[in-house]
């Protein structure tokens, strides 16, 4: 790949194997994913705005940077938005080597940190709630830039999905599908500064439906969102100034019901 045919985007449609894909199921069966409610106590929703649910669950691995703590996006939400939180597995760690190995050999340096390494992992389940015994059909996420430094990486599993990278205007600048397995990784200023990306929808051709610990809530979609956070903005949850940690409280013991990583810190 010559540097004038790569400007920082590059879409691999069969990125991880069917072993690989079954070990990442394996994996998720064993968690118990979240609803966030975007704001918080501490952090109110901001004039004209309304507190609300996210509008799928989540997990999150290396830290967790909870809705309600803002998040990271220099140079406002940067300190105590960042709580370290459970390592990759396995399978997650080998895919994410294979990641950082091809963002050195093709991107210049001055699109790559210097201790630039995806060290965590946002999980995103797309699907439809089930309200009132009728489906609600969520899966889809509004226009968003990723702020943490350097290249992002995106393995799809599931339905496939309708990205965007759109201008400020909401003008679509470029669109295609995410496939089951497939890896999309973007950097540069290009795709990270100039742009904002969306999930317009997620298909139901596959009839996919994932069996996963989520209740009133059909998975159809997992999407792995790695990222690099610098290491003096991450911090334990005990280091928390009091308004953060109470205002994650709730979200910590619902997670240390079924995790050993959190019930270890309270």
């Amino acid at each position: 790949m010559s540097s004038n045919q790569f400007d920082g985007l590059i879409y691999k449609r069969h990125f991880i194997n069917k072993d690989q894909r079954e070990k990442i199921l394996f994996y998720l069966r064993g968690l118990n994913p979240i609803w966030e409610m975007r704001y918080s106590k501490n952090n109110p929703p901001p004039d004209g705005d309304e507190q609300r649910e996210l509008l799928r669950p989540v997990y999150w691995l290396g830290n967790w940077q909870f809705a309600c703590l803002g998040y990271f996006h220099p140079p406002k939400f940067t300190m105590n938005t960042c709580v370290l939180a459970e390592t990759f597995p396995s399978v997650l760690q080998n895919i994410v080597k294979s990641v950082e190995i091809f963002v050195r050999k093709h991107y210049p340096a001055s699109d790559v940190p210097k201790d630039w390494h995806l060290n965590t992992c946002l999980i995103n389940f797309y699907g439809s709630k089930i309200i009132d015994g009728k489906k609600v059909d969520t899966a889809r996420v509004g226009e968003h830039k990723d702020f943490e430094p350097g290249p992002v990486a995106s393995l799809s599993i599931g339905e496939r999905a309708f990205f965007q990278f759109i201008t400020g205007q909401k003008k679509v600048y470029s669109e295609m599908w995410l496939d089951d397995s497939s890896m999309l990784i973007f950097g540069g200023k290009k795709w990270k500064e100039s742009y904002f990306h969306r999930v317009q929808r997620v298909e139901k051709k596959r009839k996919e439906d994932f069996e996963l610990q989520i209740e009133s809530f059909e998975t159809r979609r997992i999407n792995f969102t790695f990222r690099y956070v610098p290491k003096e903005y991450l911090v334990n949850y005990k280091d928390l100034p009091a308004p953060q940690k109470e205002d994650i409280e709730e979200y910590v013991f619902k997670l240390a019901k079924n995790s050993f990583y959190w019930q270890n810190l309270i």
